[in-house]
């Protein structure tokens, strides 16, 4: 509740923190408008028709229905691959044989490309949000898991011993000695796993369902409506980024102050 607390306290400032980021926006949004008189609306939309585009698309209940899905299946199967990346990358990490023989399946889920599971997935389990969540799941877990592997495999046991010598409670020594550093190795794998997890939903479907932002996209493409298209992919992208910068950011600071 504390924590909760505090966040929120310090909100504000973490907000005024991030102008140079506002910044490095409005570049590229002026940027986008400078490819628009070049290419034309055909190809590149200006920015100010694909904000009108956007607020219309909020109007649209179809659409929000279709958001609505997109969220429910990409936040049930990003969550199912933390918890059970985070959970089995850590049991790897303390015990070496669970390590070795985990190293081949990681290696063959990592490389595989996503559009391979996606087919794969539409054979197995036919046009669903089983398809979706499976590819996400296998595309996302593997890169959670390889960091919380790297963070539990490379703590420092002198530290660990120390905090022995001292006696320290477990509870304690988990908190002060084994989660900064194992976070500092978990943390950039979420976040990685996130924007993984997000193009894979997206694209899974575009190619294996009717429903969805994905599905929305390829009916914009086939209709050439590219307005509307860059409407939803900077609906994505807002997602995106809401869900790191917002949520994510200020649980990294909270948790990273030691290294202050």
């Amino acid at each position: 509740m504390n924590f909760i607390i505090k966040t929120l306290r310090d909100f504000p400032a973490y907000l005024w923190s991030g102008w140079g980021a506002l910044a490095s926006i409005f570049l590229f949004i002026a940027l986008w408008d400078v490819g628009n008189q070049v290419y034309g609306d055909l190809v590149l939309p200006s920015p100010l028709d694909t904000f009108k585009t956007l607020v219309l698309l909020f109007d649209d209940q179809e659409f929000i229905k279709n958001l609505l899905i997109t969220l429910k299946r990409a936040v049930t199967s990003f969550s199912f691959s933390l918890l059970v990346g985070t959970f089995l990358g850590l049991l790897a990490g303390f015990f070496v044989t669970a390590s070795i023989v985990s190293r081949p399946i990681i290696t063959i889920l990592m490389g595989m490309p996503p559009i391979a599971w996606i087919v794969l997935a539409m054979i197995w389990f036919g046009m669903g949000d089983l398809t979706v969540e499976f590819v996400v799941i296998v595309a996302s877990m593997p890169i959670i898991f390889v960091g919380a592997l790297q963070g539990t495999r490379t703590l420092e046991s002198g530290f660990e011993e120390m905090a022995d010598i001292f006696k320290v409670p477990f509870f304690m020594k988990f908190l002060d000695v084994y989660l900064p550093h194992i976070f500092s190795y978990v943390f950039p794998a979420w976040v990685a796993a996130l924007g993984m997890a997000w193009k894979v939903v997206i694209m899974a479907e575009l190619l294996a369902t009717n429903d969805g932002l994905g599905a929305a996209l390829a009916i914009s493409r086939s209709h050439l409506d590219t307005p509307t298209a860059l409407a939803i992919v900077t609906v994505l992208i807002g997602l995106l980024m809401i869900a790191e910068y917002i949520f994510l950011e200020p649980i990294k600071r909270e948790v990273e102050k030691w290294r202050d």
